[in-house]
C-alpha cells in the first residue's frame, strides 16, 4: 500500500520545475499586492504559511512540514529585505548612476579587483588544501591560521596587512598602502579560508583507492594529481573561488584601511584611473547623497556581482567541472 506521501505526490502529476515556478509566482505577486497596500509583514506571514501548505501538500509528513516551515522563518529574513530593497529603488536614479563613468570605474573595480584576489588564494591555496587532506604533523596549527581571518574583524584584518606588509613589513620595497597590491593582499587575506577550505573538502571526498591504483600502475605523484586527483576535485576548486571572489567583493573593513582610494589601469579609458572599491564607494555616496543615492549604487552592484555569481554557477555544474570523470 502507498504512503499518504506517496499518494500526495503521485496525485499532483507536475514535473517539479513547473512546481517551482508555480510557487515563485505566487510568491511574487502576494509580494507585489502587499507591497502596494504598505502591508510588506503580510508578505512575510503568508511566505511561512504557504511553505508549511506546500510542503505538506508535497510530502504529509510532519516532521517535513516543521522542517520547511523553520526554514522558511529564515528565508523571510533573507529574502524580505532584498526584495523591499529592489521594489524601492527609483529607476530615474539607477539609470542616472549606470550611466556615471565614475559608477563604471568602482563597478569594474569592484569585480576585477576580487578576481585578483580569488585567483591568488587558489594558485596558493589549492596545493596547501591538498596537503590538509593528506595531513601532516602540526596540521592543528596550519589550519588554526587558514582559519583565523574568519574570525578577525574586519578593520583589525587591514591593520594586520599593514604591519605585516607595509613599512617596515616582509616586503618594504613593495607599496601597501593606497595601491592595488595592498587591496589584494586584504581581500586574499579574507577571502583565502573560503577557497583553502572548499578546495580541501573536495580532495578529502576522493577514494583513496583511486589515487593508490594510479600509483601502483606506474603514475607518479604528479600525473596522479593531474589526472584523477585534480579533475574529481575541480568542482570544489571552483566552488572555493567562487566564495573566495564573493567574499572580497564584499570586502568593506580591511579595504578602508588599506586601500582607501587605489589607481589601476582601466582599458575603457586605456589608461589609469582612480577609484574607490564598491562597498567603500557605496558608504561614501550613503554619508553624502543619503540612502536613494547610495541604494541606486548598490542595486548596481548587486546586479552585476548576481549575473556574474549566477553565470559562474551555471558553468560549475556537475556535467561542466568534472571533466569528464564519472
Amino acid at each position: 500500500m502507498a504512503t499518504s506521501a506517496e499518494t500526495r505526490f503521485s496525485l499532483s502529476g507536475v514535473k517539479r520545475n513547473s512546481l517551482v515556478v508555480v510557487f515563485v509566482a505566487v510568491q511574487a505577486l502576494v509580494f507585489a499586492g502587499t507591497y502596494t497596500v504598505g502591508r510588506p509583514t503580510w508578505y512575510a506571514f503568508f511566505m511561512i504559511a504557504s511553505t508549511a501548505v506546500t510542503a505538506f501538500a508535497l510530502d504529509g509528513d510532519r516532521f517535513t512540514v516543521a522542517l520547511a516551515t523553520m526554514g522558511s522563518v529564515l528565508m523571510v529574513a533573507l529574502a524580505l529585505p532584498l526584495f523591499l530593497f529592489v521594489s524601492r529603488q527609483v529607476p530615474s536614479l539607477v539609470i542616472e548612476q549606470a550611466l556615471d563613468p565614475g559608477v563604471h570605474r568602482v563597478l569594474y573595480l569592484g569585480v576585477y579587483g576580487p578576481l585578483l584576489a580569488a585567483l591568488a588564494s587558489l594558485v596558493f591555496g589549492v596545493p596547501l588544501a591538498h596537503l590538509l587532506s593528506k595531513g601532516f604533523p602540526g596540521q592543528p596549527l596550519v589550519e588554526s591560521l587558514v582559519d583565523l581571518p574568519l574570525v578577525v574583524p574586519h578593520s583589525v584584518a587591514g591593520i594586520i596587512i599593514l604591519f605585516g606588509f607595509g613599512k617596515g613589513g616582509a616586503f618594504p620595497s613593495i607599496s601597501v598602502l593606497g595601491s592595488m597590491i595592498g587591496m589584494v593582499l586584504a581581500m586574499a587575506f579574507v577571502s583565502a579560508p573560503y577557497a583553502v577550505n572548499a578546495a580541501r573538502e573536495a580532495f578529502e571526498s576522493i577514494d583513496d583507492r583511486l589515487e593508490y591504483a594510479s600509483r601502483i600502475h606506474g603514475a607518479s605523484r604528479w600525473e596522479t594529481f593531474r589526472r584523477i586527483t585534480g579533475p574529481l576535485a575541480v568542482r570544489g576548486m571552483v566552488t572555493g573561488g567562487v566564495l573566495a571572489w564573493a567574499r572580497a567583493v564584499s570586502e568593506f573593513g580591511a579595504v578602508a584601511v588599506v586601500a582607501y582610494s587605489v589607481s589601476f589601469f582601466y582599458p575603457f579609458e586605456g589608461g589609469e584611473v582612480t577609484a574607490q572599491h564598491a562597498p567603500v564607494f557605496v558608504y561614501n555616496t550613503y554619508l553624502q547623497g543619503g540612502l536613494e543615492q547610495s541604494g541606486a549604487v548598490a542595486f548596481l552592484l548587486l546586479s552585476v556581482s548576481g549575473i556574474i555569481f549566477l553565470i559562474v554557477r551555471y558553468l560549475t555544474t556537475d556535467t561542466t567541472t568534472t571533466g569528464g570523470v564519472v
